[in-house]
């Protein structure tokens, strides 16, 4: 069973968004494993809270122009 995990900043992506983001994934899967592997794919799309992780050495707090609307 193919099994995709993408993590996300919070409010990053609208509900329509995360479920393209899951059909197109689950496409590009079933082009390498065929067409068998559509029903087992899962694609896992976690939201991490602001504050929940870091970069450079920053908590990283994603900025209002990126927040989905």
């Amino acid at each position: 069973m193919p099994f995709v995990n993408i993590k996300t900043p919070e409010a990053g992506l609208t509900a329509d968004q995360k479920a393209e983001i899951g059909h197109r994934v689950t496409d590009l899967l079933v082009e390498y494993f065929s067409e068998a592997a559509r029903p087992h794919t899962m694609v896992l799309i976690e939201e991490v809270k602001d504050g929940g992780y870091y970069r450079a050495d920053e908590t990283f707090v994603i900025p209002d122009a990126y927040r989905a609307k």
